[in-house]
């Protein structure tokens, strides 16, 4: 005879659902990458561009560590002494602040004398104590009026010292050295030159012309 059929026996145990916990990537790093906990590879995250174009996920390779994520060194001792330095204030800073402040105290009555003595004087008029107040000023040295031999002697020099600058140029050039634009333009003004130095009286070589050297026309503006 068969055997009967009986039903699939019940577990002792209750069956238990495990469910695999998600692993959840670390939180982004300076340079964006991210660290997967569970296998502990990085990689920069894909991404979606501002064109709507995607793009791909970068792995990182292991031991790589960008400039992004080095951790600045700080000092604590340094630190501390920087903030107790906001706190306090530096030393010395007060007095140089209060220095200044009477330094310029000093000047403003200083500059309030100077003006009210300028005041009497022309108060003052021509008689009183006015003549006295005004007797500085008065005595102050005019500016002499520039020598016009000294002006055109001065004059000649810088122009004697252009003209000696551009015939060496003229000569490197003759001696077929190749000279510069403005080197050039130095060449073409020696005759320029050598017509301002005749006109303040000096030769070619910027030596002051002798009564025999002086232009007919020169002689005659002098005669008359």
């Amino acid at each position: 005879m068969p055997s009967p059929s009986h039903p699939n026996p019940e577990p002792k145990y209750p069956a238990v659902a495990v469910e695999a916990e998600a692993v959840m990537p670390s939180q982004p790093s300076n340079a964006g990458i991210v660290t997967n906990e569970d296998s502990g590879s990085r990689e920069i995250p894909q991404s979606v561009r501002a064109d709507g174009t995607t793009r791909k996920a970068i792995k990182i390779r292991p031991g790589y560590r960008p400039a992004e994520d080095v951790e600045v060194y700080k000092n604590r001792t340094a630190n501390a002494f920087r903030e107790r330095g906001k706190r306090i204030g530096i030393p010395g800073a007060a007095s140089t602040g209060e220095n200044s402040s009477e330094q310029a105290s000093a000047a403003s009555n200083k500059n309030a004398k100077r003006r009210e003595a300028r005041r009497k004087a022309k108060a003052g008029g021509d008689g009183g104590d006015g003549d006295d107040n005004a007797a500085p000023a008065a005595d102050q040295p005019k500016a002499e009026d520039a020598d016009p031999e000294v002006e055109r002697e001065k004059k000649a020099r810088n122009i004697k010292k252009k003209l000696k600058q551009a015939k060496d140029l003229k000569n490197k050039k003759d001696g077929g050295e190749a000279l510069l634009p403005e080197q050039i333009a130095k060449v073409i003004k020696i005759n320029e030159l050598i017509r301002e130095l005749d006109a303040l009286g000096f030769d070619a070589e910027g030596e002051p012309k002798s009564e025999s050297n002086i232009t007919p026309t020169e002689s005659n503006d002098k005669n008359v």
